[in-house]
């Protein structure tokens, strides 16, 4: 398993990401988030597009850690059941490899508050892309 690590990209920080608690080279990570107040809609409720985004870290966490840090993860394809609704507090993203390809690959995760109950569960179809040839299209765009 991989050392535990502090987020340092404005991008977690808005998501609300405290640590990325595990990267395991099988194809697995986990990552705590705080979700709070400010992503939520009426009646203190987690709006759909952060939970999604929290699970599709996660699954996207578990690609470069299967695959490295030279790739890219791209989704594909992502699907979101929601089972209960995601409230102020500690929730934890998993993510998890169920087979990979040489470029796609097909991951599950879920999400889950600090007592363990599952709140939601994704699977989606990613693509590994050469982090190089992104960071320059990127670059490219900006300019």
């Amino acid at each position: 398993m991989a050392e535990v690590v502090e987020p340092a990209h404005v991008l977690y920080e808005t998501m609300g990401l405290e640590r990325i608690v595990s990267l395991d080279p099988a194809g697995r990570a986990v990552l705590e988030y705080n979700a709070g107040l400010h992503l939520c809609h009426s009646g203190g409720v987690v709006q759909g597009g952060f939970i999604t985004g929290w699970i599709d870290a996660a699954m996207a966490h578990a690609a470069v850690a299967m695959n490295g840090p030279e790739v890219t993860p791209m989704s594909l394809e992502l699907k979101v059941s929601f089972f209960a609704p995601t409230r102020p507090g500690k929730v934890i993203a998993e993510g998890w490899v169920v087979r990979a390809g040489r470029r796609t690959g097909f991951f599950e995760g879920e999400l889950r508050d600090s007592a363990g109950t599952m709140l939601a569960k994704a699977s989606s179809t990613i693509m590994m892309m050469d982090k190089r040839k992104v960071e320059a299209a990127a670059q490219a765009a900006v300019a």
